[in-house]
């Protein structure tokens, strides 16, 4: 079974990492920037997961994605296949979609490292 690395990036901190698969989060799923109270915190806080898991669609993105995945990794040459999940500012969706898809990956038996690009960066004055 091939290698999953999922990048969680922000758009606004530079250009997305090359990928097999981008996931563009900017537009389609609600930001947890425009509340106050999520503004500063992360895809790793409770508060911005619970929010972002609410969104309609996103758990129909990370199933879709998840058989994407599958699909890459039934090709003949494939050893290891990157997702990058990118948002404004790398903080809140991409994080929350980068985490929960490498926990169903690794549930159907990929082996799956996740690193989070920008999550560490200030938060983007908007």
């Amino acid at each position: 079974m091939a290698e999953v690395h999922i990048v969680s990036f922000g758009f606004l901190h530079g250009a997305p990492p090359e990928a097999d698969v981008v996931l563009d989060l900017r537009r389609a799923f609600r930001d947890p920037h425009v509340d106050p109270r999520m503004r500063e915190l992360t895809g790793r806080d409770r508060l911005v997961q619970q929010a972002v898991l609410r969104t309609a669609g996103v758990r129909g993105l990370l199933a879709a994605t998840a058989r994407q995945v599958a699909a890459y990794a039934s090709g003949p040459s494939v050893d290891r296949i990157v997702i990058g999940s990118g948002c404004a500012g790398g903080r809140h969706r991409s994080v929350v979609v980068a985490d929960k898809l490498a926990r169903r990956l690794r549930r159907r038996g990929h082996t799956v490292t996740v690193t989070h690009r920008d999550i560490r960066r200030p938060v983007v004055q908007r």
